[in-house]
This record gives C-alpha cells, sequence and structure tokens, in this order.
C-alpha cells in the first residue's frame, strides 16, 4: 500500500519506520528542515517512565520500552538510559501508579522522603514517593534521527521542505509535487488542525508554547527522573525533570500561552522562568538556582490529555499528544500501522467529545 506520512517529529517517522518495516511504501514528508525546533521533538532529553495510574498507559510504555531497544539495535544507537524516576506528592495520586506498577509485573518501591532523600541528595521530596527503577530518560533528537535511519533503511523516502498544502481521496501535495497515496497519516503536532482543515472532527486542540528551563547541578550525585504531583506540599502547578547533557531539566505541564505554531516568538517568559527558579530554590538543593537557561517548545493538548490515534475512511490522525506521548513514540507507531492495515482504534484514543482531565 502507498502511504504518506505527513510531520518529520517522533510520531510520524515512528510511524514510518513501522509501516516501512510492514512492507508499506511510505512516504513521509516534512514541512521543514533536519533537526529544526520550531516543534515538540527537539532537544536532548525526554523522560521516559512507565508510572501512570491507567493500566493501558502502563503497558504502551512496556511496548515501547521493547521497540527502543529494536530501534537503537538496529541503528546502533544509544537513545535510552535507564535511570530511575521518581514520582512524589499526594498519596491518593502516587498510590495509583504503585499499584498500576505492581499489575504489570514492574518493579517499584514506597519510600519516605527522608530515605529518597538520602538517596537522591539533589532532590527534596514531599510526602508520599514512588521509586521505579526500570524509567530513565531518551535522547530525542538522536531518537527522530534514529527513525529516520530506520525508516529509510526499511525502505521509506523522507522528504524535507515539504510542506503539504492538499490532502484528497488519493493525493497528497506539496509546492513543488503531488504523492499518490491509498493511505495518508497525518502527524503534524501543532500544525494538524491546520493540515487536516474540516476533513476529520477533531476534539478541541490547544497548542501552547511551553518554556522548561536547564539548571546546573552543583553536587556529584544520581538524578533520577522525576515527576512532582501538586496538591500535598507542592501548592503550584505539577513539575516534571531529569538529568540531560545540558544540567538538570525542569518544567511546568502544560502551562504556557496558546500561541499559533506559524506566529510566536519563542522566547521564554520571564515570569515563567521566576517560577521555575522559585521551585530550585526549595526543593533542588542540588542545583545552582541563578544557573537558569530556559528554552521553549510546543505542547498541543486534547481536553483530557489522552491522545488521539484514529481513523477516518483514508485518513489516521496521530495528534494532541499533550506534553508526555514522546517515551510512546514506537507504540504509537505500531497503533498507527495497525490503523492503516484495517485494525480499530483503542478506545481512549478515538476521535471525538472528550470532557477534562489529566492523565499523564
Amino acid at each position: 500500500m502507498k502511504v504518506v506520512v505527513v510531520g518529520g517529529g517522533v510520531i510520524g517517522t515512528a510511524s514510518a519506520w513501522i509501516l516501512a518495516r510492514r512492507g508499506h511504501q511510505v512516504t513521509l514528508l516534512e514541512q521543514f528542515e533536519p533537526g529544526h525546533k520550531n516543534g515538540a521533538s527537539h532537544g536532548s532529553s525526554r523522560i521516559f517512565r512507565h508510572a501512570y495510574a491507567d493500566d493501558f498507559y502502563v503497558s504502551l510504555a512496556s511496548r515501547a520500552h521493547t521497540l527502543w531497544r529494536e530501534l537503537e539495535n538496529s541503528t546502533g544507537t544509544e537513545l535510552l538510559t535507564l535511570t530511575g524516576a521518581v514520582d512524589h506528592g499526594l498519596p491518593a495520586t502516587v498510590t495509583p501508579r504503585a499499584d498500576a506498577l505492581a499489575r504489570a509485573g514492574l518493579t517499584a518501591e514506597v519510600l519516605h522522603p527522608h530515605e529518597a532523600r538520602r538517596r537522591w541528595p539533589g532532590l527534596a521530596f514531599d510526602t508520599t514517593v514512588l521509586h521505579h527503577p526500570d524509567a530513565g530518560r531518551l535522547d530525542a533528537d538522536r531518537s527522530v534521527d534514529a527513525f529516520v535511519v530506520a525508516a529509510r533503511n526499511a525502505g521509506a523516502a523522507v522528504h524535507y521542505g515539504s510542506p503539504v498544502r492538499e490532502i484528497t481521496a488519493s493525493d497528497v501535495s506539496t509546492n513543488s509535487r503531488t504523492y499518490k497515496a491509498d493511505h495518508v497519516v497525518v502527524a503534524a503536532g501543532a500544525w494538524s488542525s491546520k493540515v487536516l482543515g474540516t476533513r476529520v472532527d477533531l476534539p478541541a486542540l490547544v497548542t501552547t508554547q511551553e518554556q522548561p528551563a536547564h539548571f546546573l547541578p552543583v553536587i556529584d550525585a544520581d538524578w533520577p527522573s522525576f515527576i512532582h504531583h501538586p496538591g500535598a506540599e507542592l501548592h503550584t502547578e505539577g513539575i516534571y525533570g531529569l538529568q540531560s547533557a545540558e544540567g538538570i531539566k525542569i518544567g511546568e505541564h502544560g502551562t504556557g500561552p496558546v500561541v499559533d505554531p506559524d506566529d510566536r516568538d519563542a522566547a521564554p517568559r520571564p515570569d515563567g522562568i521566576e517560577r521555575l527558579k522559585a521551585y530550585a530554590g526549595t526543593w533542588l538543593p542540588g542545583v545552582d538556582v541563578d544557573s537558569a537557561d530556559a528554552l521553549t517548545c510546543l505542547y498541543t493538548t486534547t481536553p483530557d490529555s489522552n491522545f488521539i490515534v484514529d481513523r477516518v475512511g483514508h485518513l489516521t490522525v496521530a495528534a494532541g499528544f499533550s506534553g508526555h506521548g514522546f517515551k510512546f513514540a514506537p507504540a504509537i507507531g505500531e497503533l498507527v500501522a495497525d490503523l492503516v492495515d484495517g485494525g480499530s482504534a483503542p478506545e481512549l484514543f478515538r476521535l471525538g467529545v472528550r470532557s477534562g482531565g489529566d492523565v499523564s
């Protein structure tokens, strides 16, 4: 089958890899050049973790872990580093995650904050701490590059500088040419609504410009990836964090201003930086608070933070990854390929009306 994939971020490239290795004739179209920083897939680090309260997400992360290792082996690239991860905050938030890990047969332990502080002196901890060792971080830039290499090795064609202007029943057109397609996969991130237009009735997608920051560590210590959930001793938004090549990266989850991806300045806002510095001053004794180096990226979020991975006719849509989709990319690629091959969408990811919530 001739399949055109629109979007060369982590979801589009992962989908192209899986589709090509299943024998489809795949063409991937990306509007920007390789290595661009305009979307949601760039940078050196993303958290990998299984610690969700929902069993489906835990199983999806487990499948993704297997596929990340397959991608590493097939491309000779190191992408996933296991450092362990911790969730801390209200027992009502942390305990369901521990229970879901136990049901999946994954190793986890619940610690007192004092014990956690002894293990990880760079962090201060809140109320209840869940440690999950089969977690860590992914190198984002290298991951996208590896998916492209693997997709090309499986026979896919990848074209950069090719913004899609029109999708019809059998064609996908850019400025320079038209591609015949039996099936089209739209994995265009913040541009998904623009690419699809009125062809698909999407749940409301909101694109925000997020601004995490890197802080320089001041102690030589191990750093797990971490999620600090709001509601116990944290009276602001939840915070995620992890070690990266640039230092200790932290960010708020989904608090940035709403933007048009084609009309934004990509400049971090001072108030956001100050909030991260205030958090670091209280909860990250292992960093230099004044070393904050901020950056920006995009979230495209659904009303309930569950992803959209569903099919309408000859179109499959993979969108709305709500700031927590990167870790799942190769498993999402399998779901996309299943849809192209005639399968059904998981119930959580189907098109339709969504209510509010946050599953991450």
